[in-house]
């Protein structure tokens, strides 16, 4: 809640008039305690989670043919009973574990430092905490999602997620409610690390989660803004991830390339890939980015 029963108070203590942006954060938030501002996360991770993976769901279900050149394995097309279950699985860990889990982590949230005061940070700080989030989360990442595929991980918890081997956009949250405990951890080092306002720990969350649902999409569009990042991996790279399933020690990366590539475990990728080129080059790839049945795709670690 800020310190200001008045907006005249608050550009008094700022030294100057405030923006238009923290004049609407004064007049929503003047009121209103720093736990429940956090708790707004509640309701942003349930909306992302029922509306991003909409559109491509309607794309599978709707128009199969038309979206046939973008799926990744175009032989693979879920019911809407298989949609719909999926959804209700997330729901269901979303209101056991990831809504608790929320309730009760504010005391960290604000032991690390972040806050809701003004000044509003700027684009460029928020631009750089962002950063630095995706980089720690994305190598913390890495090393437990590849613990995870070790024969107890898997077995016991990981295979859950792995259910789907062509992904869809409501399965990127769809996974064992232990994995969705230890994945939580590298999402919130980052911020404990590089502590910003609250506006920066929203953003933060509904990017990360986004970024998720794109990436288990199943659809390789060649207009996806994703594919301008330097060292993202995408949708084509974790979808061969699912193809391969519990048996892959490959492509272990959640958003970035770059541990993949520094510890070696993209080999059975990029073999992949040569391999598809070489098709091409004979004349013997009929285009597709996969077929579901490993027709295009090479079953390597």
């Amino acid at each position: 809640m800020l310190p200001y029963a008045t907006a005249a108070e608050a550009e008094a203590a700022l030294g100057r008039a405030m923006t238009p942006a923290e004049a609407l954060w004064f007049r929503y938030t003047a009121g209103v305690s720093d736990y429940h501002l956090y708790c707004c996360n509640i309701l942003f991770l349930f909306v992302v989670f029922t509306v991003a993976p909409l559109p491509f769901a309607l794309l599978e279900l709707r128009a199969p043919d038309a979206v046939s050149p973008y799926k990744l394995q175009p032989r693979v097309r879920l019911s809407r009973a298989e949609f719909v279950r999926c959804y209700k699985d997330v729901l269901r860990i979303f209101f056991l574990v990831i809504g608790p889990l929320q309730l009760v982590s504010f005391p960290m949230v604000k032991l690390v430092g972040i806050h809701t005061k003004l000044p509003l940070p700027s684009l460029a700080e928020m631009a750089a905490q962002l950063l630095v989030y995706f980089l720690v989360e994305d190598y913390l990442n890495y090393w437990i999602h590849r613990l995870l595929h070790g024969e107890w991980g898997y077995q016991k918890i990981h295979c859950v997620h792995h259910e789907f081997t062509a992904p869809i956009g409501f399965a990127a949250p769809y996974a064992h409610w232990a994995e969705v405990l230890i994945l939580g951890i590298p999402s919130f080092i980052g911020p404990a690390i590089a502590p910003g306002h609250m506006i920066t720990f929203w953003l933060w969350i509904i990017l990360r989660q986004v970024e998720a649902i794109e990436t288990h999409s199943g659809f390789d569009f060649p207009f996806t803004p994703t594919k301008y990042i330097p060292f993202y991996g995408g949708a084509e790279y974790h979808d061969y991830h699912h193809y391969v399933g519990g048996q892959s020690q490959s492509n272990f990366a959640s958003v970035f390339t770059y541990c993949d590539y520094l510890y070696g475990t993209d080999r059975g990728y990029r073999f992949h890939k040569a391999y598809l080129a070489k098709l091409k080059d004979l004349g013997q790839n009929d285009g597709k980015k996969g077929d579901g049945n490993g027709l295009s795709y090479v079953k390597l670690d």
